[in-house]
């Protein structure tokens, strides 16, 4: 049950997980555990969705994995919640594993503390997607129509996603 109360950690940290192709949980390093409230041997193996804070659009998601399952990389604030309810946001950087016939093995993400600033300009939208969302009758629906609103506002900005988010979040948005 989400409380609203803000952990923080420092700028120099850096969360690190690993998954496999299904978004399990391989590996954590300490500072995950300690943000998000729970041992390694209480999150590996669980799906990395047990973070997942529901102020955050499934849109956002379904961005990441279609773009991982394409190979690519993504960048993308992520509100996250820890095991006692307590939310932190991160600027998550996450990447697809590769083998050495670069076939996709599973999934790499490194998050920090992200820019103040980037959360208040994308929270309008993250809020927008999030209405779009619940206004559908099934889960389905709202997540179709909250990823075309996602998709309508990157192509209206005349940029790529990278483009968009980065512009959206710098310090003089």
């Amino acid at each position: 049950m989400p409380v609203d109360q803000e952990i923080k950690f420092m700028a120099d940290e850096i969360i690190v997980s690993k998954t496999d192709l299904k978004g399990r949980i391989t590996y954590t390093n300490d500072v995950f555990c300690r943000v998000a409230e729970m041992s390694a041997s209480e999150v590996l193996g669980k799906p990395h969705n047990i973070i997942r804070h529901p102020d955050m659009p499934r849109a956002i998601f379904k961005l990441l994995w279609d773009t991982l399952q394409q190979g690519r990389e993504l960048f993308a604030y992520v509100k996250n919640m820890s095991a006692t309810g307590k939310y932190y946001w991160v600027i998550a950087h996450v990447t697809p594993s590769f083998d050495r016939s670069n076939n996709i093995i599973g999934y790499h993400s490194n998050r920090r503390y992200p820019n103040p600033e980037g959360i208040q300009n994308i929270l309008p939208l993250y809020n927008e997607l999030l209405k779009t969302e619940a206004g559908c009758s099934n889960p389905k629906e709202g997540l179709e129509r909250s990823f075309g609103l996602l998709e309508s506002r990157i192509s209206a900005s005349g940029k790529n996603y990278e483009e968009f988010i980065w512009e959206m979040v710098s310090e003089d948005a």
